[in-house]
């Protein structure tokens, strides 16, 4: 016949160690955990705005080149964000085909906006705006996070 030690679980001073070491870990894996998630969405925002400058670029680069026809007075950069995916008729192609400068348009990760569609999650600047205080106008020079946050280098996202 076995003793009561013998035939007895985990003690109660057991559990209670138990417990708070797994406590102890969760506290340490917690901030960890969030620190990943936030570095994962700078890395989101930092390719999403790369995307679309470049989709900028290569259409500013396209007017010069003579591939898109701009009104008088135009700067040579798209009139919107939806310009970029739409595509715009190829003035050298004789068959009249379409150039694209993006397949879509990326949303903010930092948006509060989590019903609006992607190209309204971005601040854009006209060509004819200052840097320091960017506008919206007839054309898209730039886009920006409209996030208040602060990325983890220490520059705020809109400055991005």
């Amino acid at each position: 016949m076995k003793s009561a030690r013998q035939r007895s679980g985990f003690t109660l001073i057991e559990m209670v160690v138990t417990v708070a070491i797994v406590g102890l870990l969760a506290t340490v894996a917690m901030p960890l955990a969030e620190l990943g998630v936030r570095r994962h969405r700078e890395q989101e925002l930092r390719l999403a705005l790369r995307e679309i400058r470049d989709g900028i670029d290569r259409y500013k680069q396209a007017t010069e080149n003579g591939h898109v026809l701009l009104d008088e007075g135009a700067t040579g950069y798209p009139p919107s964000l939806l310009t970029l995916v739409e595509g715009v008729e190829d003035a050298r192609d004789p068959e009249g085909g379409r150039m694209y400068f993006l397949r879509r348009i990326p949303a903010d990760p930092f948006s509060d906006f989590e019903a609006a569609r992607p190209e309204e999650t971005w601040g854009l600047r006209a060509y004819d705006t200052p840097a320091d205080a960017p506008a919206p106008g007839e054309d898209v020079y730039d886009v920006y996070s409209l996030s208040a946050g602060t990325g983890m280098n220490g520059v705020p996202y809109r400055e991005w």
